[in-house]
């Protein structure tokens, strides 16, 4: 039995998406080494000399037992909508040129979204927000992300996620936040000699930001700032300004906590702050 989804790729049976199977955009194969344990995934992430070894070793961490036990049953059990697609199962890297002026940092994927889709805010509400806002100031080429073969390229943007497993309940524990902090970290420093804006999305990306940009030798601020939609702090020295922005959840985004011309404003002001020029394509 096959299971074949959006992403193209006939699957044996169900669970998680092995390395090397021909998804899209799977950068991991058999010989990726991967991460058991938090000092695994601190080495892995130090030693990865470029973005693409980073997206690879971070997609096949392990080192999360209940993580990795609840999104590959998510695989496995899979929601009546998405029963006949494939599932992927494993961590979700981050997604974006290694070159970018701009880093979205968002929670973690959601079950049925990036751990069904391999790609971060894909297949969920929160990605159809957050894509079609990044489209309409011109940081991403479609203005939906439906599955990781639909051809979506993001321009000078690059979107990181605090932990890269779905949690259940969306939410992941203190100590599983600090072991995925290493992928955070390792992300940021390759990003510095472009980087210029990071928008944090919601409160626990904002919380999850400061130390990582700390450990990797970003100047904070001595005492936190207050997350809020808007709220920005230049980090001295570097021309990087980090902006707080609610998360485009389904609660928010029904309830007009946040809407487009929320995220759009967030947006366009930090392409503007960055120097991304509008697309001419």
């Amino acid at each position: 039995m096959t299971a074949t989804g959006g992403s193209g790729v006939d699957l044996p049976g169900r669970g998680p998406v092995p390395p090397g199977s021909g998804w899209p955009g799977d950068l991991a194969d058999r010989r990726t080494p991967v991460a058991g344990t938090a000092d695994e995934v601190r080495a892995l992430a130090v030693g990865s000399p470029d973005t693409a070894s980073l997206d690879a070793r971070t997609s096949v961490c392990r080192a999360c037992p209940r993580l990795v036990a609840w999104r590959e049953e998510i695989a496995v059990v899979r929601r009546a909508a998405f029963a006949d697609q494939p599932y992927w199962g494993r961590p979700v890297s981050s997604f974006g040129p290694a070159d970018a002026r701009i880093l979205v940092l968002g929670l973690a994927p959601a079950a049925h979204g990036g751990n069904r889709t391999g790609r971060i805010f894909t297949g969920d509400r929160s990605g159809d927000w957050l894509f079609a806002s990044l489209h309409r100031v011109g940081l991403a080429a479609l203005p939906t992300s439906v599955d990781a073969g639909d051809g979506q390229r993001l321009r000078a943007t690059r979107i990181v996620a605090a932990v890269h497993c779905a949690p259940p309940a969306n939410k992941p524990t203190t100590v599983e936040r600090d072991t995925c902090q290493p992928w955070l970290v390792r992300d940021l420093e390759l990003a510095r000699p472009t980087l210029r804006a990071i928008v944090a999305l919601g409160g626990f990306a904002w919380a999850a930001l400061w130390p990582a940009l700390a450990r990797a030798g970003y100047p904070v601020p001595p005492r936190r700032v207050p997350f809020g939609h808007q709220v920005g702090v230049d980090l001295p020295g570097t021309g990087v300004r980090v902006a707080g922005c609610y998360h485009p959840s389904q609660q928010n985004t029904f309830t007009g906590r946040v809407t487009e011309v929320m995220l759009d404003t967030v947006f366009r002001s930090a392409s503007v702050h960055a120097e991304v020029t509008p697309a001419t394509d």
